[in-house]
């Protein structure tokens, strides 16, 4: 079964965070996968938050695209289903999913894939979506 990667699990590869160990085994059984949006927002933190520059971005996270995650690319299908999963789920303070989350388990509803997250609301969305969990440890080591 494919598993799809939220912002977070590339992350917590990156950080070295509890989650790194889970998320390399998924990485070598073949069967990580990634979309295109889930991609640019865990860049977006890692430069934004963590400071780390364009060229090491690429330097990093080249071979891991190039050899271990698909990349998927979000279709109008998916987007407007992940519009549609929003909007049953997202709550400003209860629920605060990303775009780039809803848009995740949608693609995973879509392709029967799991998600691979430590979000809770992700979790708990895609739970309630039907797709199944890799509930990831946090930075606090606590599941999702």
């Amino acid at each position: 079964m494919t598993v799809l990667l939220d912002a977070f699990a590339l992350i917590a590869l990156l950080r070295d965070e509890p989650a790194a160990d889970e998320v390399e085994n998924i990485l070598r059984r073949g069967v990580a996968a990634m979309s295109a949006v889930n991609l640019a927002e865990a860049l977006d933190v890692l430069q934004r938050v963590d400071g780390i520059g364009r060229a090491r971005l690429d330097e990093l996270t080249g071979p891991l695209l190039r050899e271990s995650v698909a990349l998927w690319v979000v279709e109008e299908r998916t987007a407007r289903d992940g519009a549609e999963v929003r909007a049953r789920h997202y709550h400003r303070t209860r629920a605060p999913l990303s775009l780039a989350d809803c848009l995740l388990v949608a693609a995973a509803r879509g392709a029967d894939a799991a998600v691979a997250t430590a979000d809770r609301p992700l979790a708990g969305a895609a739970r309630a979506e039907d797709v199944e969990v890799l509930g990831l440890p946090d930075a606090r080591g606590h599941r999702a």
